[in-house]
């Protein structure tokens, strides 16, 4: 094993990914700015503590980016506080947890089988704080929380957090509707918006914050188009709790690279945000449409498919279509089902789409009845080969990132270090 076998490996992956569709409702792809910046001496330092008060020296413009991170964060979300130093959404999700609850309290969330995030049960977060899960209603029709019963089960479980959020994630969760019996019975309301962070940011989703959320989590590289990283939005009231959950609590040095690429991806997103959620949201119905004139079982077509950057068919047997899907070089992920059979979930028949990586590269509409085709081909059954020939053919028209500033360095160019 040599540097050159790996090297040969990332460039190997590069070409793939430049030939193909990613789907994959989960990522994203940052602007040439960001990615300079994730490159950057950042990488190499570290800045524990809170901007002004580090246990390091040698911060000082590390600290100058913290602060525009956070006041940009503060804007762009209309947010009372932000912490922008949790690593991954996963790590925002153990900290509010830490945060909010004491061993043995009740956690209210949506069950994986149901959409809900492996961080929202018992092997993650949750089971980490030893907390009791108590799962929201679900209604498998309408593919969301059973608002009627979730207050009934808010008053009679009375937990401790009403936690909302998903990974597969179509519609917005009934948060208004729960506040009132969330206070009467004490419990805080924390939202994980790791899957609609950039949606929420460009208005198109719901406003969380401004619905009675008192903690609103997230990753901020799926429709939000920044780099791997997490980031925690309170109330002033919380604002000490959740600090100290995260650093000294869950974090010790948090990533500063990507804490400079994540304010960038800030200042992006308040000059393109709304233009890139709407697009997203038009291209998922857009998709969901088309595949569902191909014949294929799009959930919810009653509600438009979706109202996120994601849609779901149910195909049967999923694992085998997502590989064949993968050889065609269309990029998508295997899902659970709320009516599979939650022991074998290598087994399910869902498939997962989403489309806001491929609305950053600047498709649309058309572009989606395009990729709906292609899709529809390898699911009848046609060989993934010669699928794949028209995905790469395609997909070369659509290489250079949109929404953000420019597609060439430039001004952010740095000297080599």
């Amino acid at each position: 094993m040599h540097v050159e076998d790996i090297t040969r490996s990332v460039r190997a992956h590069h070409k793939w990914f430049s030939e193909s569709l990613p789907l994959i409702a989960s990522e994203n792809i940052t602007s040439p700015a960001v990615r300079q910046l994730l490159a950057s001496d950042f990488g190499h330092r570290y800045a524990e503590g809170k901007v002004g008060h580090r246990y390091y020296q040698g911060v000082k413009y590390i600290d100058e980016v913290e602060q525009y991170a956070i006041d940009l964060a503060l804007k762009l979300f209309r947010a009372e506080h932000v912490n922008v130093q949790p690593i991954s959404g996963v790590n925002a999700n153990i900290a509010a947890f830490f945060a909010l609850s004491s061993q043995n309290d009740v956690l209210m969330a949506l069950d994986t089988s149901h959409g809900g995030h492996l961080s929202h049960g018992t092997k993650s977060g949750p089971g980490i704080r030893h907390l009791r899960i108590v799962k929201h209603p679900f209604d498998y029709e309408e593919m969301n929380i059973d608002t009627d019963a979730m207050v009934s089960t808010i008053y009679e479980k009375k937990p401790k957090i009403v936690l909302f959020g998903a990974s597969l994630f179509l519609f917005p969760h009934p948060v208004k509707e729960a506040y009132d019996a969330a206070r009467d019975v004490g419990a805080t309301i924390v939202y994980d918006a790791a899957h609609v962070l950039g949606l929420i940011a460009g208005e198109q989703f719901q406003d969380p914050l401004n619905e009675g959320v008192d903690v609103m989590t997230g990753s901020t590289h799926k429709t939000f188009p920044g780099p791997q990283h997490g980031i925690i939005f309170t109330t002033r009231a919380l604002a000490d709790a959740i600090d100290d959950a995260v650093f000294p609590g869950t974090v010790s040095n948090h990533h500063l690279h990507h804490v400079a690429g994540l304010a960038v991806t800030l200042v992006e997103m308040l000059e393109f945000g709304k233009a890139y959620a709407q697009q997203t949201i038009k291209n998922a119905k857009t998709l969901g449409a088309a595949l569902h004139d191909h014949g294929f079982n799009v959930l919810c077509p009653e509600k438009e498919f979706t109202e996120s950057h994601q849609i779901v068919l149910d195909v049967g047997r999923a694992s085998a279509m997502a590989v064949a899907l993968e050889k065609a070089n269309i990029i998508a992920n295997k899902n659970l089902l709320p009516w599979d059979d939650h022991n074998a979930p290598e087994n399910p028949s869902g498939i997962r789409f989403g489309t806001q990586e491929l609305t950053r590269l600047g498709m649309k509409e058309s572009e989606m009845r395009v990729v709906a085709g292609l899709v529809a081909r390898v699911l009848n059954g046609k060989a993934p080969e010669k699928v794949k020939k028209d995905v790469v053919e395609f997909k070369n028209n659509y290489q250079e990132v949109e929404y953000c500033f420019s597609h060439e360095l430039g001004a952010y160019q740095f000297p080599a270090w």
